[in-house]
């Protein structure tokens, strides 16, 4: 007999899953029934929380759904803040959990691990939430998330099983409908695209997240255009080294110079949100004049105003767009030029000491060439949020923006590294933000991945008092005390370096990583 837990697991085995993360409990016994032998890897975090940070970050480096399974009650609600972090940054996860028996939900008999309505809370996050209550109820359920996921603007889904059917016998047929394909734009709306952009004689491209998988189709556009292009965080990598390449913030004002003298606007894959376009909250942002826009998600088009808008996934609309545009187009010295200005501006522009942070980050892309870097909530992240130019489209993200969840870095970058086996993988976190998933580190030793875990130890939330500073606040709260990084490596039976806070000594130790001795810590003694 086929449980339905042991089906769930089948479907996504078919479906070349090869890893999934999670916690078991005694309200997940069924689910796991099917795991041993199956041909999916099952990854042992430490928390709910770095279970779903982990799908996450190995979603967004193999593209493939992130999926987690997770206990009733207090595993979503741990998991949830994950789940919330890649709706905020489009980032395709599935949440499998179980919830109390059928005839109980809802009644508050005190049952363990019960909620009030564990589906209703799971709802208002992801971006579909599904109750099986019987073995007919299952594939259209399944069929229904991955359809979505394939089709639609990716994000969290979840399905839970109440514990009196997970180990029910299942007898449907298995077998997928068609996958559902993305909207393409009609020939009318890319001949208004092409007429708006043909017209300009100063375009500018704006990138984000949902250009990554686009890179050729986007530079074809950006040369036939001449077209700078402007790349929010989770699109850097794209086009690096190229002359058109912009890999600075639209909240700096040598962007928004650009922006204001440009005639046209093509804006890919991107929210236009706050984190990327008004970090510092003041306003300033241009009125982006003559946009044309694309992106998979209808509602996202209807946010902002723009003349034309083409609803499509990227990698698909961008050739359609380059086909039609033709011969290059656009200022014959406009495109490079401006590029090349703005960038020179937009370093010059940075605060503080971002600017030595930036060449921090240079020291790792350097030594490892097409690295991952991930990233937590720390001062060399937010300086290359602002302005870092990475090697390869996707390998820079980091939860410093849009949700902004702490405690991210640690357990993202082993979803990352399962992802990408023969990449190097680098976590940059600072000493505060690891406090919150410091026990990750272990599965990170578990599974024998070589990432770099760099500590940038301030002694603080150095970030956070200064906002409090400079707000004439009385600084609070801000001066966590952090462990000792050599005695946690120790403990962690992971190899240590301690460095100052220089490009030389950052180079050193980067240096003496030794990928057959598994996990690295590198602390970076920042002074206050």
């Amino acid at each position: 007999m086929t449980t339905i837990g042991e089906a769930i697991v089948r479907y996504l085995e078919e479906r070349e899953l090869p890893v999934v993360f999670g916690l078991p409990g005694v309200h997940t016994v069924e689910l796991y029934r099917g795991l041993a032998q199956s041909k999916i890897r099952h990854v042992i975090a430490r928390h709910e929380q770095g279970a779903g940070f982990m799908a996450d970050g190995f979603a967004r480096v193999s593209g493939q759904p992130g999926v987690a399974f997770v206990i009733t009650g207090p595993g979503i609600t741990n998991i949830l803040t994950a789940m919330a972090q890649a709706r905020s940054d489009s980032v395709p996860m599935l949440v499998v959990s179980s919830v109390n028996e059928r005839a109980g939900l809802g009644l508050g008999l005190g049952h363990l691990h019960e909620l009030p309505d564990q589906q209703g809370i799971c709802a208002l996050i992801a971006c579909r939430s599904e109750q099986v209550t019987s073995d007919a109820e299952l594939m259209p359920a399944l069929h229904g998330i991955y359809q979505d996921l394939s089709a639609k603007r990716p994000g969290p889904m979840h399905l839970e099983v109440p514990l009196d059917v997970m180990g029910a016998s299942f007898e449907q047929a298995s077998r997928a409908p068609d996958p559902k394909s993305p909207p393409v734009p009609g020939p009318e709306l890319l001949k208004s695209a092409v007429g708006l952009l043909s017209r300009a004689r100063k375009p500018v491209i704006l990138a984000g997240g949902g250009a990554r998988w686009a890179e050729d189709a986007l530079l074809a556009v950006a040369e036939q255009l001449n077209a700078p292009v402007v790349q929010t965080i989770n699109a850097r990598g794209l086009m690096h080294g190229h002359p058109l390449t912009i890999p600075a913030s639209a909240s700096l004002e040598a962007v928004r110079d650009l922006l204001r003298v440009s005639d046209a606007i093509l804006a890919v894959g991107t929210e236009l949100g706050t984190t990327d376009y008004d970090i510092y909250r003041n306003g300033g942002l241009p009125e982006l004049k003559h946009m044309v826009r694309i992106d998979v998600c209808p509602d996202q088009l209807a946010r902002h105003p723009a003349d034309v808008t083409l609803c499509g996934v990227a990698a698909d609309v961008l050739p359609l767009l380059s086909r039609a545009l033709g011969e290059g187009r656009g200022a014959p010295d406009w495109g490079a030029e401006q590029a090349a200005e703005t960038r020179v501006k937009a370093l010059a522009e940075l605060p503080g000491d971002y600017a030595h942070q930036v060449e921090m980050l240079n020291c790792i892309r350097d030594s490892f060439p097409n690295s991952i870097i991930v990233g937590d909530s720390t001062q060399p992240i937010y300086a290359g949020n602002l302005y870092y130019d990475h090697d390869c489209a996707g390998g820079w993200f980091n939860s410093s923006v849009g949700y902004g969840a702490l405690g991210y870095g640690i357990p993202a970058a082993i979803g990352a590294a399962l992802a990408a086996p023969d990449r190097q993988v680098v976590c940059i976190t600072g000493d505060g933000g690891a406090q919150f998933t410091l026990p990750e580190l272990m599965t990170a030793l578990d599974e024998k991945l070589p990432i770099i875990f760099v500590i940038w130890n301030n002694a603080g939330y150095l970030e956070i008092e200064t906002s409090m500073a400079d707000a004439n606040v009385e600084v609070v709260g801000c001066d966590p005390t952090p462990p000792d990084f050599e005695a946690l490596a120790k403990a962690c039976s992971m190899s240590f370096r301690r460095c100052e806070n220089s490009t030389a000594g950052f180079s050193e130790a980067l240096k003496s990583h030794k990928p057959a001795d598994g996990p690295m810590i590198i602390e970076v003694d920042v002074p206050r």
